[in-house]
């Protein structure tokens, strides 16, 4: 197991072929090797790079009820199936306008070159349900953790977006240092990074992304088993 510290994440890559990518908060993102494409099912789909059909049970069966999709993969029989889809805005009515008016970053000008790349909408409405998600209007986790994700997917689309500021989730070593004369500044995003099996020229099936936070400054943790 190869364990890297890329950023503001923790990524794990095992030697069966998984990855994971957690940024020690509220996100993970699992990636597989091309080799498992097709073979895999669950609530994140088979990996077949068809959307359509993600939402298969475990019976084989295309649905189109979420609760139905995530109730036929509990792993007790049993568990009770959950028959009421719980909205937190609707729990915490409080909450609901400080998370639209936090959330409407994604879909205002800050983001504006993302928005012909990606929907921003379905990033919005996970940001109001994650925000109202949270304890109390000054925490700031799930609001920031869910506009983090637009910005990757941003990334990944090649539109680079400088979203964080001293007023909206901040990176505070960043202002702190002139750009251009430390080795630790944050970046939204980059050129791809490098890993320590690509510099040890060690075969490696995985393509990492530029994953935000620290540009030039990598730290590598290995541990094998």
């Amino acid at each position: 197991i190869i364990k890297k510290i890329i950023g503001l994440y923790l990524v794990i890559e095992a030697s069966n072929g998984v990855m994971l990518i957690w940024d020690k908060k509220t996100t993970v993102f699992i990636k597989l090797t091309p080799d498992y494409k097709g073979k895999v099912c669950g609530l994140c789909g088979n990996f077949d790079d068809k959307s359509n059909n993600d939402f298969t049970t475990r019976s084989g069966v295309q649905e189109t009820n979420a609760l139905k999709f995530g109730n036929s993969w509990k792993q007790s029989a049993t568990c009770p199936d959950v028959t009421e889809e719980i909205k937190p805005c609707d729990v915490k009515p409080h909450r609901e306008s400080w998370a639209k008016k936090e959330c409407n970053i994604i879909r205002s000008k800050v983001f504006e070159i993302c928005h012909s790349k990606v929907d921003p909408n379905p990033f919005y409405d996970a940001c109001v349900h994650d925000a109202c998600s949270c304890d109390s209007g000054g925490d700031c986790e799930c609001f920031c953790s869910a506009v983090a994700a637009y910005a990757q997917e941003c990334t990944k689309a090649q539109a680079c977006v400088f979203w964080r500021t001293p007023d909206i989730c901040p990176i505070f070593c960043d202002y702190y240092n002139p750009r251009n004369e430390c080795d630790w500044h944050y970046e939204p995003c980059g050129s791809n990074v490098t890993t320590c099996r690509m510099i040890n020229n060690v075969s490696t099936n995985f393509t990492m992304p530029y994953l935000e936070g620290n540009k030039f400054l990598v730290i590598l943790k290995f541990y094998f088993v």
